[in-house]
């Protein structure tokens, strides 16, 4: 097995959705839990995440990208009873950002 067919098995099975996008906000991969939590799932894939979100949380997602690229690792993007959102950056091993990811945390 590689490394890409090991990593998507691990990320699919997480029960919470994890979306990565680019800098340019491009929609990159979507794990099973993002395809099936967001509307439109798959057909989500390539496209820019700013589409998805009203220009509040559009704003949202601008600055805390700047922050990452300031060189914060991860900023709370949304909160409420049942869940936690964050945005965390994705790096490659030198330090530059690649992208970043949005990762759920449910409240139990």
């Amino acid at each position: 097995m590689d490394e890409l067919t090991l990593l998507r098995a691990i990320l699919d099975s997480l029960d919470t959705p994890i979306l990565v996008a680019d800098t340019g906000h491009m929609i990159r991969y979507m794990n099973r839990a993002a395809v099936a939590h967001y509307p439109g799932g798959e057909s989500l894939l390539g496209r820019s995440l700013l589409d998805c979100h009203n220009p509040h949380s559009q704003e949202i997602i601008l600055k805390v990208l700047e922050d990452l690229r300031a060189g914060v690792e991860e900023r709370l993007i949304s909160e409420n009873e049942q869940r936690r959102v964050y945005m965390r950056a994705v790096r490659d091993p030198e330090g530059h950002l690649l992208g970043y990811y949005e990762r759920y945390e449910r409240r139990r």
